[in-house]
């Protein structure tokens, strides 16, 4: 049964939301110039628990309930037209070699659009799943958005470099596709797209969730505050919380951090609160993620929740391309300089399906709650 405060998610009142005797560990010291596990934050919110949810809720009963979710997701052409070769090479993947996909996280129902993005829509999370070849180990890896790379020609965009989510408001997610694969000479086996906000409707069929921010956080819609400490959130105040990026340190990275622990704080609530073995629980959740995601018209989630079924929670990796800690002046504003030599070695390793490897090697730095 949940407890009083579970059925009952508060956000505290912006005097009182400091519980200073709450205050988690500080970070760990850095390494490299990463940004460890940021990024992949919005879109495993959906993400994980459509791929990991439904595998294990849906597995064990034959997938005799998977027409009723996959009726709700939305599908369209999401990759470039691709060459006989890429698309034998993605067929042998499916079948016994290791997957690569595209997961773009957007925020379709924002109250305020970007003002840095006057150009169009951008994709506000953009990742690559890697699941290994033995199916037994995964890896999200986040790209800056802000990320100056080489982007293809397409729509109104006659290529050249430019920040990686401008890829999305010039040709949509194809572009955005092309654009990932020629940065990690990758070739990808599918795609998604998970609406962010639909973490709303995820914290609230949980009852809410207890989420630590390690710095003062102020939301410049609503006027709440958070300071250092944990605080209960129903749905509507964690995403108020996720969405804030220029009241927070670190401006966009530091709203990948806070974002990453609404995302732990999620995924540790669906566990506990018995959502998995609670038949009305674990449908209301399969519906909102699949509502939110759209995924392209070649993908088979059935197949992939299978081939995902046995992944555990420990054995799935959140990293982010390393960047050389230089903010870049270009034509398009401030931009992302990825290290090229740590970039190239960890997308190699995507290739050879070695990223374990790759992470002893090069070990992320520690982010709060990681």
């Amino acid at each position: 049964m949940d407890s009083e405060n579970d059925r009952q998610p508060v956000d505290p009142a912006p005097e009182e939301s400091g519980a200073e005797d709450a205050r988690p560990e500080e970070p760990a010291v850095k390494r490299h110039r990463f940004r460890g596990m940021a990024g992949w934050k919005k879109a495993l919110i959906v993400l994980g628990v459509l791929l990991l949810v439904i595998a294990g809720g849906l597995t064990g009963t034959g997938f005799y309930l998977y027409e009723r979710y996959d009726n709700k997701v939305s599908r369209e052409s999401l990759l470039p037209s691709r060459s006989a070769e890429d698309i034998a090479k993605s067929e042998e993947n499916w079948a016994s070699g290791p997957l690569n996909l595209l997961l773009l996280g957007s925020d379709s129902r924002a109250e305020e659009p970007d003002e840095e993005s006057p150009i169009g829509e951008r994709s506000d999370t953009i990742m690559l799943l890697h699941i290994a070849k033995a199916r037994d180990h995964a890896t999200f890896i986040s790209i800056p958005r802000d990320s100056y790379v080489d982007v293809p020609a397409g729509g109104n965009w006659k290529g050249g470099k430019n920040k990686i989510n401008s890829a999305f408001a010039f040709g949509g997610a194809p572009l955005t596709a092309a654009t990932v694969s020629k940065l990690t000479g990758v070739t990808l086996d599918g795609a998604m797209i998970a609406d962010f906000a639909s973490i709303r409707e995820m914290v609230d069929a949980v009852n809410g969730v207890n989420v630590c921010t390690w710095t003062k956080v102020t939301s410049l819609h609503t006027g709440r505050v958070w300071n250092p400490g944990c605080h209960d959130m129903d749905g509507e105040v964690a995403l108020d919380f996720v969405r804030q990026r220029y009241s927070v340190e670190g401006g966009d990275f530091g709203r990948m951090r806070n974002q990453q622990t609404v995302v732990k704080a999620l995924i540790t609530k669906v566990q506990s609160s018995g959502a998995l073995t609670n038949p009305l629980k674990l449908d209301t959740l399969l519906g909102i993620a699949a509502e939110a995601l759209t995924v392209d018209e070649s993908l088979d989630l059935r197949d992939l929740a299978f081939k995902v079924r046995d992944l555990r929670p420990d054995a799935i990796d959140y990293l982010t391309v390393p960047d050389t800690g230089v903010g870049l002046d270009t034509s398009a504003g401030s931009a992302v300089e990825l290290d090229p030599d740590l970039s190239a070695s960890l997308f190699k390793a995507v290739a050879d399906d070695t990223v374990p490897q790759w992470l002893a090697e090069n070990p992320q730095e520690a982010t709060p709650g990681s």
